[in-house]
């Protein structure tokens, strides 16, 4: 199940350059882009929680689990931007995109390391 979880979570990533980079042209990202985004970023999270909750978990996929919750709040903070219609803080995308890429590269890491 980490796996399909790391493949929801690189869709996401791939979804995640296409908006990062429409706000870094200070435009508002496609919606229906932000959407999709968030559903699959939601699924590999859901994914992660089941998997620490049926299973005893190292301490990088935790770690990783709260890396990317840690992003997904950042995302609900750029999400309700989105909403009222303002482009969100580069800074902010920054961070959001920096911490969901370290939550990710540390889950990739369990799997390598197998």
């Amino acid at each position: 199940m980490l796996t399909y979880a790391i493949i929801l979570l690189a869709i996401t990533a791939v979804g995640g350059l296409v908006l990062a980079a429409s706000v870094l042209r200070e435009k508002l990202a496609p919606w229906p882009l932000s959407i999709v985004h968030a559903l699959l970023g939601a699924a590999g999270l859901v994914i992660l929680v089941l998997l620490a909750l049926g299973e005893s978990t190292s301490m990088q996929s935790t770690v990783a689990l709260g890396l990317l919750v840690v992003a997904a709040l950042g995302g609900f903070y750029l999400a309700s931007l989105h909403l009222r219609g303002k482009v969100a803080p580069k800074a902010v995308v920054i961070i959001h995109a920096g911490v969901a890429v370290a939550g990710f590269l540390t889950l990739v890491s369990i799997v390598v390391s197998v």
